[in-house]
């Protein structure tokens, strides 16, 4: 399977870059590491993951101001859309080895869920609405302020 695939480079505001996980392989499986700053660049305050998911569902459709996450497919796939108010990427996570940073200032929209599948995030901070921007107009605006 296909790690990912970008079909536009990410940036200006906070950047989005994808990370290979530190795997280790043998006759019995795999296992598949994340370790707070040496994989994420921060603590991890938060892991949540998203699962039982319907088909056709989305979810994300915001932006933080302030958090930072990881996003892995831990089972199955998903596709993430990324916008930083300038330029958008869109990544295909389908493998337990590689996830994504999302910085904060980048709008995310999460789709295209394998039936079964499981996406695993790691947070920088706990949860806290004030923190969000719920309106794709009220990102764009900060956005292209801070750039």
């Amino acid at each position: 399977m296909a790690a990912s695939t970008v079909e536009t480079p990410v940036g200006r505001v906070k950047p989005s870059r994808l990370i290979d996980l530190e795997q280790h392989k043998d006759e019995r499986g795999c296992i598949s590491v994340a370790e707070s700053e040496w994989t994420a660049g921060f603590p991890i305050r938060r892991v949540y993951f998203l699962h039982d998911l319907t088909d056709g569902t989305s979810r994300g459709g915001h932006a933080h101001r302030e958090l930072e996450q990881v996003f892995i497919a831990a089972h199955g796939g998903f596709t993430i859309q990324v916008d930083d108010g300038h330029q958008q990427a869109e990544y295909r996570l389908d493998t337990p080895g590689t996830a994504l940073y999302v910085g904060p200032m980048v709008w995310r929209d999460l789709s295209d869920f394998t039936p079964g599948g499981v996406c695993l995030v790691l947070a920088s901070h706990h949860y806290d609405e004030a923190d969000y921007y719920r309106e794709y107009e009220d990102f764009l605006r900060d956005s292209r302020r801070q750039a």
